[in-house]
């Protein structure tokens, strides 16, 4: 997979896991709402994600926690766009938009953004897909349902839903090698059915695409060690490190210097070799 920007290719790295620094601009998100609203808090804590090892900043500006209130396309245009710009203003770190929204792609392109992360995996606006193609961007196909039913097999099944938005992203002109895949812990999913996929993350490595694991101080790690979400960092690098050994190419964090130490051991444990950025 490569990333494209002003005629410039960055080749996906296979000799570390990529860490994607989260940065909500919402007053609403379940661990960080309301933190980084203003332009110059977003860009202190970019900074901060970037000296912390962050290789991808992902700007949300839609809370994706249970109950959020959705915002409207011009509200979400609000928030993100600014972001982007704000970021690449001082910086060329690679940046990612977490949103289902077509025009909501296309604008924060225009603005310098370089990726799309689409947790509907192109099922709510699949136009996205062909925003992605045009400005040829990778898209992040995050695994998600509109409503939770039982499932059989979670991982069979999940390839089942992921293979679907692959094919919509495919005939909106996008190429594979453009695609990266999330398997959507804590959406449509029971806790235990979270467990059971990072434990399954693996079958997904049967696509030959980038895996993205997003774990982050979500509610499963709550039920397990009982803390506030803003304290489950040390959590989360558990899951990191299981799902670097899964297959795992990225992981989304809050906390980026905890998981980039977790990760720089899982690195060098899983290749066998101490040679790590």
């Amino acid at each position: 997979m490569y990333i494209k920007r002003l005629n410039q290719n960055f080749e996906f790295p296979a000799d570390h896991t990529w860490m994607m620094g989260i940065l909500n601009v919402t007053p609403d998100s379940f661990s960080d709402g309301g933190s980084y609203m203003t332009r110059e808090e977003i860009i202190a804590q970019a900074e901060k994600l970037i000296a912390d090892g962050a290789d991808i900043i992902d700007v949300g500006g839609e809370s994706t926690r249970p109950g959020h209130v959705p915002v409207t396309l011009e509200e979400e245009l609000n928030r993100v766009v600014p972001a982007v710009e704000a970021i690449r203003s001082f910086s060329d770190v690679l940046i990612s938009v977490d949103t289902w929204k077509e025009e909501v792609a296309r604008q924060v392109l225009i603005a310098g953004a370089d990726i799309i992360n689409d947790q509907w995996a192109a099922t709510r606006e699949p136009e996205i897909a062909r925003v992605c193609a045009v400005f040829d961007a990778p898209l992040i196909l995050m695994h998600n349902r509109e409503a939770y039913t039982p499932y059989t097999d979670v991982m069979a099944e999940m390839k089942v839903d992921l293979q679907k938005s692959i094919d919509i992203a495919l005939d909106k002109g996008m190429k594979y090698d453009q695609l990266i895949l999330d398997p959507g812990v804590g959406f449509a999913k029971t806790e235990d059915d979270n467990l059971m996929t990072i434990q399954g993350l693996q079958e997904l490595t049967s696509f030959n695409l980038p895996i993205l694991l997003a774990t982050s101080r979500k509610g499963f790690l709550g039920k397990l060690v009982d803390v506030p979400a803003k304290d489950r960092d040390v959590a989360t690098s558990a899951t990191t490190v299981s799902g670097i050994f899964s297959g795992a190419d990225m992981v989304r964090v809050h906390n980026v210097k905890v998981n980039k130490e977790a990760a720089v051991v899982a690195d060098a444990i899983k290749r066998g070799s101490l040679t790590v950025d």
